[in-house]
């Protein structure tokens, strides 16, 4: 480089750099001082000649590209052809046959920036109602309303966010998007793909099984109180432990009942952490930096930022309008609409916003950490095998089109097609996004980015998507309480109305109904390697439409008993909202049909309402009376005299058992573990799935809170204030010391029914070897001639 053209350098910095100071804009100003370098365009074709050091990326093909030689291949050539821009000529914008990322009528746009230019446009309606608008006539149109202060700042927030995602040259989104191509900052954007088919775990997760087995070795030895030396680490039970859905009830009880299981030394003995909906939001927090794993560390966390509702109007403003929360927060949102041309923009993705600006920004707002927003990251906690490998859970509503007469349809295909609706599961873990009906998952870096043939499709500059942010997966995992925050618009919304701000509110009231696009279909054109029972729009829809798990069950068991997990006992805090009437672990019963699982406790669970104690109290007494009418009947009513059944109380367990019923469409029957004598059916050798179950019940020990009377522990109260924080510790660890022995007890014979089929093994194969050792020295003698001269001391 020339002296003159350096000297040009510097002074175009400098100029940039005072720019900066001069329009108060700190981040670019910081982002300047970092270097210079030269723009990587998300959607141009051409590569930038420098960039500082820094990855050269390799060119792929274009997307159209690949697809359009895939079909030549197989005889289908695409007839639509790319566009080319030349120089400085404006690209006419794409028809969109009245699409908008804000409104789902119509077609899906196929200009790569629709998404990005239909949301900043609404946005810019939005924020062009405050043009000229008079405040000093509101108290006019305000008449009977009581005015919150933060409508006054709606203005200045409004206009503040339009300029911040702009895309124009330092603003936040442009700084975003031009980080989003960073490979210093995302890896992941260089690294290929592809979708793994296959039922087995993946090899990262067997690597983090061989390490886990250590660690809890010897965490299972100070849980029992015995010598390291007696704890083999084949013998180990491998445990994993679950916590409801129930929004921040179960967030907060399950941080309770975790913390309560770690102090008595039993969260070290675990492999696997599974959670459902608010028990999703609670791992997220143990791994990452702020939770710094440890759940007291989150309680005193929530204790900070739960006293205000996710959706206040005031909190979330400040947040998303002011460094460095609002890059923190708004980084996912940006690298969805600007980099997926078909993507929605809907209530999940603001949930998710909220839900991140309250749990996941710490006390201490400039601590924020960008690391913490990807689930891939997760895995610096759990390679060594020091934490339990987290599994978080969505599902996909499975719809059959139903056109037409049912009665036809079910009489012509009645044993080849579902007539009815269903659920998938979805798991990720820190190493995979995966479905177990589909037999299929992908790495969850990957998470974002377009997938066809089993491929992951790169972009026009060569780069793949940055994994999708946390905030987004957040928004997915608790989505059923959506319904909160959209009650919570309902009530401010007269307001919004009254004061003229019509645009604003059609921002926000149709977002009420939607299911977002967020995770690209990895599926597609997969149709001959994917079961036979795969729904057929999964072959069609370019995005999977997820939404909590807890809509088909509010306990995370089933992604524990998927195969090669081989989880011995299960132990499951439930925090539902009513923990009897739903009965999760019942529901489990039909999953463990289907799957063929061996050893699952069929019929656990609470006792049918017909048969309480009450009723057959009842029953009872009027057999017993000389009176009644139905004693001197036949016996033909015996059938209504049951056995009580007695309610669960704050610590249950059931072991299940693998022998084979002969009884033709017979379940085999569960045993309910209430003593040291009932211990036998855990130590047996066909022995199940053990299950201990923690119900959320409330304790005379722990007076003050009843989870099924007090309000502050509705499944929609989005807001805690300390001392009931507290109160909800107090009584999960009260309820955790009902249980303590007998699940101390359980782990126990467990322990031990596996070491001795471990000892039988090994005496089995030591035996084995000495009869072969004694056949080979008997065919020895024979081929040597030594076979005696058939005399007496032959």
């Amino acid at each position: 480089m020339s002296r003159a053209t350096r000297w040009a350098s510097v002074a175009n910095r400098q100029r940039q750099y005072a720019l900066s100071i001069a329009l108060g804009c700190s981040g670019a100003a910081a982002y300047n001082l970092s270097g210079v370098r030269s723009s990587v365009l998300a959607d141009s074709p051409h590569h930038t000649d420098a960039w500082h050091s820094k990855p050269v990326a390799v060119r792929h093909e274009p997307f159209d590209a690949q697809i359009r030689k895939k079909r030549e291949a197989q005889g289908r050539v695409n007839a639509v052809q790319p566009s080319s821009v030349e120089g400085d000529e404006k690209v006419p914008a794409a028809p969109t046959n009245e699409y908008s990322v804000f409104d789902k009528k119509g077609e899906p746009p196929i200009d790569p920036l629709s998404a990005w230019r239909h949301a900043t446009d609404t946005v810019a309606a939005a924020c062009g109602t405050f043009v000229g608008f008079d405040f000093t006539s509101v108290r006019e149109k305000l008449t009977g309303f009581i005015i919150p202060k933060w409508v006054w700042m709606l203005p200045g927030y409004f206009h503040k966010l339009q300029d911040e995602m702009s895309m124009a040259p330092w603003s936040l989104s442009w700084e975003i998007w031009e980080e989003a191509h960073n490979p210093e900052i995302n890896p992941e954007i260089t690294c290929e793909a592809k979708v793994r088919i296959s039922t087995d775990l993946c090899a990262e997760e067997k690597s983090f099984l061989r390490n886990r087995r250590q660690r809890t070795a010897k965490a299972l030895a100070r849980y029992l109180g015995v010598a390291e030396s007696e704890i083999h680490p084949d013998d180990v039970p491998t445990i994993g432990m679950c916590g409801s859905g129930g929004g921040l009830r179960a967030l907060v009880a399950g941080a309770a009942s975790f913390l309560s299981a770690a102090e008595d030394g039993l969260f070290d003995c675990v492999t696997y952490s599974a959670g459902v909906s608010g028990s999703c939001w609670l791992h997220t927090l143990y791994y990452s930096s702020i939770g710094q794993q440890s759940h007291a560390v989150i309680l005193d966390h929530l204790k900070n930022r739960i006293g205000i509702h996710i959706a206040s109007p005031p909190a979330l403003l400040a947040l998303v309008g002011q460094a460095p929360t609002n890059k923190y927060l708004l980084s996912g949102m940006v690298e969805k609409l600007r980099g997926v041309p078909d993507a929605d923009f809907g209530l999940v993705d603001i949930y998710g916003l909220a839900l991140a600006a309250r749990l996941l920004v710490p006390h201490n707002e400039l601590r924020v950490s960008s690391y913490d927003l990807k689930i891939s990251n997760q895995r610096s906690y759990t390679d060594d095998g020091s934490h339990p490998l987290p599994i978080y859970t969505s599902v996909r509503h499975e719809i059959p089109d139903a056109s037409g007469k049912v009665e036809e349809m079910a009489k012509d295909a009645r044993f080849t097609t579902k007539h009815f609706d269903w659920f998938q599961w979805f798991e990720w873990t820190p190493y995979e996004f995966f479905c177990e009906e589909l037999e299929a998952g992908i790495p969850t870096w990957a998470l974002g980015r377009n997938w066809h043939a089993g491929d992951s499709v790169w972009r026009d500059n060569g780069f793949a998507l940055p994994e999708l942010r946390v905030p987004l997966m957040m928004g997915i995992w608790g989505s059923a309480f959506c319904a909160t925050l959209s009650h919570y618009y309902k009530e401010i919304q007269p307001i919004i109305k009254a004061s003229g701000l019509g645009s604003l509110d059609a921002l926000m009231s149709g977002k009420t109904d939607e299911m977002v696009k967020v995770i690209p279909n990895f599926a597609l054109g997969l149709r001959d390697k994917l079961p036979a029972a795969t729904p057929e729009i999964i072959h069609h829809t370019t995005h999977l439409q997820l939404m909590d798990a807890g809509m088909a069950n509010n306990l995370p068991i089933y992604p524990l008993l998927r195969p090669g997990r081989d989880v011995d006992i299960i132990i499951a805090f439930d925090a539902s909202a009513d923990v009897k009437g739903d009965n999760w672990i019942k529901v489990a019963d039909g999953y463990a049909r289907q799957r063929n699982i061996k050893g699952w406790p069929m019929g656990a669970g609470w006792p049918p309402s017909t048969n309480t104690e009450e009723i057959t109290k009842h029953q009872l007494d009027e057999a017993e009376d000389p009176t009644s009418a139905k004693t001197g009947s036949s016996g033909s009513d015996d059938k209504y005299f049951q056995p009580p059944h007695r309610e669960l109380g704050y610590c249950t367990v059931w072991a299940g058992t693998k022998q084979e019923n002969n009884e033709y469409m017979d379940d085999a029957a569960h045993n309910c573990i209430e003593s040291e004598d009932d211990d036998r059916h855990l130590k047996a050798a066909n022995a199940g799935i053990a299950v201990v179950y923690f119900p959320f019940l409330a304790n005379e020990k722990a007076p003050g809170v009843d989870p099924l009377k007090d309000e502050f522990m509705s499944t929609w109260n989005f807001v805690y204030t300390p001392a009931q924080i507290d109160s909800v510790v107090q009584l999960a660890r009260a309820n955790y010391q009902e249980g303590k022995e007998q699940t101390r007890r359980t782990i126990r014979a467990v322990w031990e029914r596996k070491r001795t089929q471990r000892l039988e093994r090994e005496q089995a194969e030591r035996d084995w070897v000495r009869r072969c050792r004694i056949r080979r020295g008997n065919l020895a003698m024979r081929r040597s001639g030594d076979v005696g001269h058939g005399d007496h001391f032959s």
